[in-house]
């Protein structure tokens, strides 16, 4: 199986990546059943590079539907450490005007049916979150927008709801009060599994409306999404092909050994199947 050590997801409009080569289409078994998609694997300015459309291709998939397991552990699995989103979210701050684009700091989940840990079955791990995205990724991003001319914005806090409904005017109203910056609904639990498996992960927002909360430009809708987010994607692509060559090959964050002192479990006390399942992830230390 070939190896990466960048993977990308693709959110809405973003299916594929330019000037990838040597490319493969892979599929990849994982414990916890099919990734959105077979992933595209291939180099890049010499890094191995996987690709995978959050959605599946020609997006089929709802927010809620997606197994965010099985996508972290596809890319997991390839050798991936560092994960590079791309999401489409609303803005809740008047200066966050649509076709600018986002670094965000922080997230707040309002999701209620998604799965957003790998554990359990008899193993308990409680990894830190305090900074969801990891800080040197967030700094590689925010100059990669710079150098490609995005209108880019540094920190935010990023609220995810469950969708695939949009929100009411009273909810957005409510998130802009609790000093909420953008809302979108697929950044978890892919910070949270990204997290859990010792993933390097951060986030390329790229606003493509007001919600529902700004009187003065109507209600959100599906077209208007599209129509920005598509306006946002040679650009998305461009800070990608900025950023990929400035990533170092050692990093020099924390997020490689978020697990060390996370598993709480005796060792002896954790079944032998769920050990020989999360070999992946645990296999290092117990």
């Amino acid at each position: 199986m070939p190896e990466a050590v960048i993977g990308i997801i693709g959110g809405t409009g973003l299916y594929d990546l330019d000037g990838l080569a040597h490319v493969q289409e892979v599929r990849v078994p994982t414990p916890f059943g099919e990734p959105s998609d077979v992933l595209v694997v291939g180099e890049f300015d010499g890094r191995g590079v996987a690709f995978l459309p959050r959605h599946g291709r020609g997006h089929r998939i709802t927010p809620t539907e997606l197994n965010q397991r099985a996508n972290m552990w596809a890319l997991k699995s390839l050798g991936v450490e560092r994960v590079l989103s791309i999401s489409a979210v609303g803005s809740l701050r008047e200066e966050l005007r649509p076709l600018d684009m986002v670094i965000p700091d922080q997230l707040v989940d309002r999701t209620r049916s998604r799965t957003d840990t790998f554990f359990g079955d008899g193993i308990v791990a409680h990894v830190g979150l305090a900074e969801p995205f990891c800080p040197e990724l967030r700094t590689l991003l925010i100059d990669a927008g710079q150098q490609a001319g995005a209108t880019i914005h540094q920190g935010g806090v990023y609220v995810v709801i469950e969708g695939p409904q949009f929100s009411t005017k009273a909810e957005s109203r409510l998130y802009r009060s609790w000093g909420m910056d953008i809302i979108g609904m697929t950044a978890l639990p892919e910070a949270r599994l990204a997290r859990e498996a010792e993933l390097c992960y951060g986030t390329i927002a790229c606003v493509t409306d007001y919600d529902v909360w700004h009187e003065a430009a109507g209600d959100v809708t599906v077209e208007m999404v599209v129509r920005n987010l598509l306006e946002n994607v040679a650009l998305s692509k461009a800070m990608l092909r900025k950023a990929i060559p400035k990533i170092p090959k050692v990093r020099g964050c924390d997020c490689g050994s978020a697990l060390q002192h996370a598993i709480i479990t005796a060792p002896d006390r954790i079944p032998p199947e769920t050990k020989r399942r999360l070999e992946l992830l645990v296999g290092k230390y117990v």
